[in-house]
């Protein structure tokens, strides 16, 4: 059962952590309203990451990496959600995950693909970390499970495939 995705309750995150779960909501509301690129960063990086609203705190995230992910998931969508899907159960089409699962997944297979700098457990963790922010149930499961398996498949060295 998803809980609601403009509600997230995460433990302390450092800024990149906060900056996760911003390009996750983000990513959201381009998905579900078809707000556009420059309009949800501009949102987002004016009235939200780091200020109140309703009574909410949002946290303080690194600007530039919330930018990074959301502008890198727009501009590499149709090459990523391929290879969520093949990382994905037969049963499980991409198109039958809720959006912010989707959302999740994305920004999670682009950090995996584009920012090698960044250790796998971290991305993956950071990930989950969000997944249970949102859901109760097997979703975490599910991101665990596509992230691992995506990460095996891009950033396994050259000499680890030879060796397959």
């Amino acid at each position: 059962m998803a809980k609601d995705p403009k509600a997230p309750v995460m433990k302390h995150a450092n800024q990149r952590g906060a900056a996760r779960l911003a390009a996750v909501q983000a990513l959201y509301q381009m998905d579900v309203a078809g707000n556009g690129l420059m309009e949800i960063v501009s949102e987002y990086e004016n009235h939200r990451l780091g200020q109140e609203i309703d009574g909410e705190q949002y946290l303080k995230a690194d600007p530039a990496w919330f930018r990074a992910i959301v502008a890198g998931v727009v501009e590499t969508q149709r090459d990523l959600d391929p290879e969520i899907r093949a990382s994905l159960t037969e049963d499980w089409p991409l198109s039958r995950l809720d959006a912010t699962l989707r959302a999740i997944l994305r920004a999670g297979a682009w950090e995996i693909e584009f920012k090698q700098d960044v250790p796998t457990a971290v991305i993956v963790n950071e990930y989950v970390d969000i997944a249970r922010a949102f859901y109760e149930d097997e979703e975490p499961k599910i991101v665990n499970a596509v992230l691992d398996r995506l990460a095996r498949r891009k950033r396994q060295k050259p000499a680890d495939k030879k060796a397959e």
